[in-house]
């Protein structure tokens, strides 16, 4: 009984199942009874879990044809047992107790201390690997190299310098709170990894304080941080009657400097989320003000005229302000001054209206009315209705239809220049059948090196892209004129690939 005894006492201060306990001390004494009678024997060791009692056994299975006689014996053997038996059945051979030696008891006392270690990290790491994303409690147990090892009660974990804030410093006993980022088994034990810089620790802290956001009428829709310095967090109200920024902030702050004190200070910017992307960027550049924005939702980029003033505000310290409103909008934001933007507008404006005039040999007050109604190329010139180019104010059908005229024949022009280009660099006609290619692009490909459609196909869709710069195709259109490329590589029979062709004698194989 003194065996369960102990299996009991180990089992409750480990935190771990009894049976798992007994199984290691079955394993010491299988391996002390091994040591004994020889390893190469079967012993097995059991435990009574009601009386405590051993039994050691040495096993001996039957088979056909006998390999290893330590373990096994013959059919004819096993049929002559009483009772008798069959093949892949056991022989039981029950052996008297070990009355353990000071070296067999130390070694099953190693096995048992193994086993148990094991069983323990085990338990700690089915029990943590469930609580990722969760904020914890610990007592700071030790600290190396800025490295702090935190005593969570049941388990340690690591709080590594890079996930502290700056200037931040534990000492041996002081609590620490942290966030359960990432949870491993490894060799040596599981590993809990903490932080304190990890954006969803704020957003955890903020529903500890805010009842409204732990209980899902308020929603934490993003959160950017920069460590220890300053943090803006998009919030969004389910409840029409509840102020979503009012309910984090509080009565006089008394929310939001509970989150602020446990970041040691970290200054905190509440944003009303909101669905349209400019009115989000907007707010998440508060306290700067905004004039206009310009979206360019295919590259999600966004650019922000701001007045003169509001322009060190709007970047912040360091480029700080606008960073984070980076991070938690997920677009990328370019700020100008309204005088830049006007700088910028004149100079596109005198740019399209020498092209209008270079290209569709018409005077400078025609130029500007196409540039001041929208035109920003010749080819949107070419292709637009008469109708509506016939509606600028001073334009009748005939204007529209010399106009159209000149855009076309500029545009032939263009096309025929640039396609004696492409001949002239030995671009193949193959590639310049490829749906999606217009013959300047053709040109680009051609002084890159690029000119058979194993050329291209060869490429990576952003490598396209790049080539052809900004007036080049989208992704996805890079990508559909890259595997027309490839289609020839696929005209085998069936549809699949074509077959390689045997190298020459003597010849080494190309690589594929």
């Amino acid at each position: 009984m003194e065996l369960l005894q102990v299996a009991d006492a180990v089992a409750r201060e480990k935190n771990i199942d009894r049976d798992e306990v007994l199984e290691a001390m079955e394993q010491a004494i299988q391996k002390a009874g091994r040591s004994k009678y020889g390893h190469e024997h079967d012993i097995r060791a059991r435990i009574d879990r009601k009386t405590g009692d051993i039994h050691l056994a040495r096993y001996l299975e039957v088979v056909e044809t006998v390999e290893n006689e330590a373990t096994q014996v013959s059919l004819a053997y096993g049929q002559k047992q009483r009772p008798p038996k069959g093949l892949g059945e056991f022989i039981i051979d029950q052996l008297p107790p070990i009355d353990f030696g000071r070296i067999a008891a130390q070694t099953a006392k190693q096995v048992i201390v193994q086993k148990v270690r094991d069983a323990e990290r085990k338990r700690q790491f089915n029990e943590y690997k469930d609580r990722i994303g969760e904020v914890v409690n610990g007592l700071v147990k030790r600290v190396e190299y800025g490295n702090v090892t935190v005593d969570l009660g049941r388990a340690e974990a690591i709080l590594r310098r890079d996930e502290l804030l700056p200037r931040e410093h534990f000492k041996n006993g002081d609590r620490v709170r942290a966030y359960i980022y990432d949870v491993r088994e490894e060799a040596r034990g599981p590993q809990i990894f903490l932080s304190r810089t990890h954006p969803m620790f704020m957003a955890k802290l903020f529903a500890q304080e805010v009842p409204e956001i732990y209980d899902g009428i308020i929603e934490i829709r993003a959160v950017a941080r920069d460590p220890g310095s300053r943090a803006k967090i998009a919030v969004v109200s389910h409840d029409s009657s509840i102020d979503p920024v009012g309910a984090c902030v509080g009565m006089r702050g008394s929310r939001v400097q509970a989150v602020v004190g446990e970041l040691q200070g970290e200054k905190i910017d509440i944003i009303p989320f909101n669905n349209d992307a400019a009115t989000f960027v907007v707010n998440a550049l508060a306290p700067a003000e905004v004039a206009k924005v310009v979206l360019d939702e295919e590259g999600r980029r966004i650019e922000v005229v701001v007045p003169d003033d509001q322009l060190s505000l709007a970047i912040g310290r360091r480029g700080q302000n606008v960073r984070l409103a980076t991070m938690l909008t997920g677009w990328d934001i370019d700020i100008l001054t309204e005088q830049e933007e006007s700088e910028r507008r004149t100079e596109e404006f005198r740019t399209r209206s020498q092209l209008f005039i270079d290209g569709l040999d018409v005077d400078d007050v025609i130029a500007h009315l196409l540039v001041a109604e929208g035109f920003g190329s010749i080819e949107e010139i070419a292709y637009v209705d008469t109708e509506e180019l016939a509606e600028i104010e001073g334009f009748d059908e005939d204007v529209a239809n010399e106009l159209k005229q000149r855009a076309l024949s500029f545009l032939e022009e263009q096309d025929a220049r640039a396609d004696a280009r492409r001949r002239e660099l030995g671009v193949d006609d193959a590639l310049a059948e490829v749906a999606g290619l217009t013959a300047p692009q053709l040109v680009k490909l051609g002084e890159a090196g690029i000119k058979t459609l194993d050329d291209l196909a060869d490429l990576a869709g952003d490598e396209l892209r790049d080539i052809l710069g900004k007036d080049g195709p989208s992704e996805d259109e890079a990508n559909e004129i890259i595997m027309a490329a490839r289609a020839h590589w696929f005209d085998g029979e069936g549809g699949g690939a074509v077959a390689p062709q045997p190298a020459p004698d003597g010849a080494q194989p190309a690589a594929e």
